[in-house]
């Protein structure tokens, strides 16, 4: 649509960039931005601090500490933020549609702006942002370059990528609702990427998606839609193959089925030749396993003949993200650990595999309830050297004498200080997400780095 003059209510300035990235690209296309919040603005002080000059010449207009309908009834174009939770019965977006106004969001208005054929989009429940990460590092080697957007924080609206750039997108169970079915919210048709990675499924995002079987179905936009001679990369069912009858089963079937795979022989020789002497646990060499097979596949997209040695060879200069099993240090004695990107069950116990001795790991859990069923963690404790509770579901996690209710992370970390031998690890691996306690994964995360760096 034209932008120039329109009246845009973007909904949901937001903490990871996505808000703040879309309001800056109408603001450069004449757009005039109402920019709303449910939060009241000492909550945005960094989002907002660069915003300040639009904001004091009113290129754009500030609703703080809620939403009103006649914003959304009376724009031309509402970008939700695609964190808001079953947008279908959301009032506000309700009025946009009633009134005719089209409804999109950022990453949709992004992926526009790419050429499919050198984009990779990867999605699952766990380890999606460490293997996008490694893909795009993969991609990433001259005279290819690659960029990484999405989910994993940012916007790539407004910075078009060069002819010849790939990119890699993380992209969430909502933000594939988006592009999906979503999609018709705003006239459009659904988008799908040339090249499509799934790593997993296992239950989560249940408060967003009304019900695991919407949330498993939102994933499977990341096939569902896509063009005959496009890629689609899993080893869930190889990998998995438990969760992955047990999700076919709840969905009638397995959307994920028929991925175009090596032998298994070769898969194991590539799981072998793996080596990332910097990046702890097995489930990491999966990962990458997986990210070398979407990187041949978008190489070879591209006409381009890929080279696995090279290919290999590169994946020794990957470092744990950070707030994903990220080594912080060795503090008192004890090695520490930040993983509070893990916000699922599936993603703490791979985080818990990741170390050799489980009885010599301390780990912190617990945060805002996702109705998620979190007895996998709770039964985790009589093998550990101490579970450590904190948040709105630490109640759910006590219920054995090894298991503490700490509340915060602050007492977590001193009671496990208090208790540790010498040698012992610290982990944090939340299964949960940060909402209860803090604003983002990250804000938690910083707040244990800052805390085992002062034992």
């Amino acid at each position: 649509m034209q932008l120039k003059d329109a009246r845009v209510t973007v909904m949901g300035l937001g903490q990871f960039g996505g808000g703040l990235g879309v309001t800056r690209w109408l603001l450069a296309r004449g757009a005039r931005v109402l920019l709303t919040d449910r939060d009241p603005s000492e909550r945005l002080e960094r989002p907002l601090a660069e915003l300040a000059e639009a904001c004091d010449s009113g290129a754009v207009t500030l609703r703080l500490g809620g939403h009103d309908e006649r914003d959304f009834a009376d724009a031309d174009l509402v970008v939700a933020n695609p964190a808001v939770p079953v947008p279908w019965d959301n009032a506000y977006l309700r009025a946009a549609r009633e009134a005719g106004t089209p409804v999109t969001t950022e990453i949709r208005l992004a992926v526009d702006e790419l050429d499919r054929d050198r984009t990779v989009a990867v999605t699952g429940s766990a380890g999606k942002s460490s293997t996008s990460s490694m893909i795009a590092l993969l991609l990433d080697d001259a005279p290819r370059t690659a960029r990484l957007g999405g989910n994993i924080g940012g916007s790539l609206l407004g910075a078009a990528p060069r002819p010849d750039e790939f990119t890699v997108l993380e992209l969430s169970s909502a933000m594939l609702w988006w592009l999906g079915e979503g999609a018709a919210w705003a006239g459009l048709e659904p988008w799908s990427a040339r090249v499509a990675v799934l790593t997993n499924l296992a239950p989560n995002h249940v408060d967003w998606h009304g019900s695991l079987t919407h949330y498993m179905r939102s994933k499977a936009e990341i096939r569902r839609h896509q063009r005959a001679g496009d890629a689609f990369i899993t080893l869930f069912g190889e990998e998995q193959p438990a969760a992955a009858a047990e999700a076919a089963h709840a969905l009638g079937g397995a959307w994920w089925g028929g991925a175009a795979l090596p032998a298994r022989g070769e898969l194991d020789e590539l799981l072998r030749a793996i080596d990332m002497p910097n990046v702890p646990g097995e489930h990491q060499r999966r990962n990458a396993r997986l990210a070398v097979l979407a990187a041949e596949a978008a190489i070879r997209s591209a006409g381009e003949r890929p080279d696995r040695t090279r290919l290999l060879a590169r994946l020794g200069d990957f470092r744990s993200l950070p707030h994903r099993l990220e080594y912080v240090g060795t503090f008192g004695g004890l090695r520490c650990f930040n993983d509070s990107k893990s916000t699922t069950p599936d993603a703490a116990l791979l985080a818990v595999g990741a170390f050799p001795d489980a009885a010599r790991i301390h780990l912190i859990a617990g945060g805002y309830d996702k109705k998620v069923e979190l007895g996998s963690i709770r039964d985790l404790a009589p093998r550990l050297a101490g579970l450590y509770a904190i948040g709105a579901t630490a109640r759910q996690l006590v219920a054995h004498a090894n298991a503490r209710d700490c509340g915060t992370l602050k007492h977590a970390v001193r009671a496990a200080a208090d208790r540790a031998r010498p040698g012992d690890v610290l982990l944090l691996s939340p299964a949960c997400a940060s909402w209860d306690q803090y604003a983002n994964y990250e804000r938690r995360g910083e707040e244990f780095s800052a805390l085992v760096k002062n034992l």
